[in-house]
């Protein structure tokens, strides 16, 4: 029997999704389509403080008013495990998870601040994020009950010196050494939200994820994340790293960029209209024409996907 496809998009509803996450959920679900796969959406709301049901409700009418349907998840649908794929409601989940990493690798309790890693002079990640230097890795019993009066720690899991290679279905070949260009990498911060590291492999293992599509700033992520998956003995997905569309100063688009969210471009342009520019940035066609996000589908293949980030023209964004 042969092996059916399993594809995601996992929205932060922070709110209204700019031109830049459509982006990401079309090519997601484009890939998945076009391998008569299984589309799931799953909601990463693990930022209480940022992230409101509103948005949620929102994403969805959002993504149907521009074709994209999915098969499991979401708000009414539940996933194959019967709970709705909603992050900020599986921390008894993901409590269980790092006990079971605890048990294959050193999961250590780290009282760095931020400030302190800052400042730290160490080389930093793609992100900026300082790569962790092993402050807290040997403390011992003693030194983390005294610490523990005074702060709560996060969780760290030690990396070992591994080269970490995958073939990106986008960008291609890539390797990246664990200990060099990773460190050890936070499973739990201080607060008790878990990281974005562990709750994604978390869920995608127990979904079924095999195919990750997302943006070309998460390529650094993808080796922890294989290092988690091997740790917990499942299959990684297979990933692709698709360009990030950048303003025409090269800035990365955000939510706080109210032009192109996408309640101003449907102002200005109808949903068609605009499946239809993202078709031509990403090479699928060759000039923009209105179409429909079914009608891509027999067109799509990664092969025809740029590999760098997309300048918007002038005249786009500020049409």
């Amino acid at each position: 029997m042969s092996h059916v496809i399993r594809g995601r998009f996992a929205p932060t509803p922070s709110g209204r999704m700019h031109l830049g996450n459509l982006f990401s959920a079309l090519m997601a679900w484009l890939s998945v389509r076009a391998q008569d796969g299984v589309m799931l959406l799953r909601i990463e709301d693990l930022d209480r403080a940022r992230c409101r049901s509103e948005y949620t409700e929102q994403l969805i009418r959002d993504l149907l008013l521009f074709g994209l349907d999915f098969d499991e998840g979401g708000l009414s649908k539940p996933d194959r495990m019967g709970e709705t794929c909603i992050q900020s409601e599986r921390s008894a989940y993901y409590n269980e998870v790092i006990q079971t990493l605890s048990k294959k690798a050193h999961v250590y309790p780290c009282f760095c601040t931020r400030a302190q890693l800052h400042d730290v002079n160490a080389p930093h990640l793609s992100d900026h994020t300082p790569i962790y230097p092993g402050t807290c890795r040997h403390l011992s019993s003693e030194e983390i009950e005294l610490r523990q009066t005074a702060r709560t720690p996060s969780l760290r899991i030690e990396v070992p010196d591994k080269t970490i290679v995958f073939d990106d279905l986008c960008q291609g070949h890539t390797e990246e050494s664990l200990a060099s260009s990773c460190g050890d990498f936070v499973l739990r911060r201080a607060d008790g939200i878990v990281s974005y590291q562990l709750a994604v492999v978390s869920d995608d293992a127990r979904m079924g994820v095999s195919e990750v599509v997302r943006g070309r700033d998460l390529l650094s992520s993808a080796a922890r994340q294989i290092f988690l998956y091997e740790l917990l003995d499942e299959t990684p997905p297979r990933f692709a790293h698709i360009p990030l569309l950048l303003a025409p100063d090269g800035r990365r688009l955000s939510k706080r960029d109210q032009s192109l969210s996408l309640e101003s471009l449907l102002i200005r342009f109808s949903p068609e209209e605009i499946i239809g520019y993202l078709a031509a940035f990403s090479g699928l066609i060759q000039k923009p024409e209105p179409m429909k996000a079914t009608e891509l589908i027999p067109l799509f293949s990664f092969d025809r996907i740029k590999k760098d980030d997309i300048v918007l023209s002038p005249s786009f964004y500020h049409a």
